[in-house]
């Protein structure tokens, strides 16, 4: 039996795991209406652009989340506190490993080349966001740089790895260790 999404939100949260699954060339119409149990008139009534559409829109979702939580935090808060918070906050999102970033996974494939300003931009961000920081903490800007690469590329990396093996242990050593790595640079 369909089941009746009142809020368009609720149908992105849905739509979204599909592609967490299946990644967006894997998930057909078919496979998301079976999959979130949504008929195909509700997607498109929420979603009038088709797939394309939702994937956008997802990320714009995706994104806004991280502005919020974690991009804005480090960018205007006090830099040891908002650093510290962006740790807590990619092991809750990420759910300890059990979560695959969708927009990492997105840059994977060929769904960069239909995306490319929202995927550069959110990873771009992120990046800048917490070099700002480590520079506002009194890190030199070209070592902040470093440290901030080393992060992102630490986070996304342990996220797929740990996918791949099955193993969400890993994710939180590489995590451990990223921090580690972080807060000696600001001492």
């Amino acid at each position: 039996m369909p089941r009746t999404i009142f809020e368009k939100s609720d149908a992105i949260t849905l739509v979204a795991e599909v592609f967490r699954e299946l990644g967006y060339e894997g998930a057909s119409m078919s496979n998301i209406t079976a999959r979130t149990k949504l008929s195909k008139g509700s997607l498109y009534h929420f979603f009038p652009g088709g797939k394309e559409e939702m994937a956008a829109e997802i990320m714009a979702n995706i994104d806004a989340w991280f502005v919020e939580e974690m991009f804005k935090p480090l960018e205007e808060d006090e830099p040891r506190v908002a650093i510290a918070r962006m740790w807590e906050t990619s092991d809750a999102y990420f759910r300890s490993g059990r979560r695959v970033c969708l927009i990492g996974a997105f840059a994977l494939d060929e769904t960069r080349d239909r995306f490319p300003s929202a995927i550069q931009g959110y990873f771009k961000r992120w990046i800048e966001a917490l070099a700002g920081a480590l520079t506002r903490a009194g890190v030199d800007a070209s070592e902040a740089q470093e440290l901030a690469d080393e992060a992102v590329v630490g986070i996304q990396g342990a996220l797929t790895l740990a996918r791949a093996l099955g193993n969400d242990e890993i994710f939180g050593r590489t995590l451990r260790r990223l921090r580690e790595r972080v807060e000696a640079g600001l001492t």
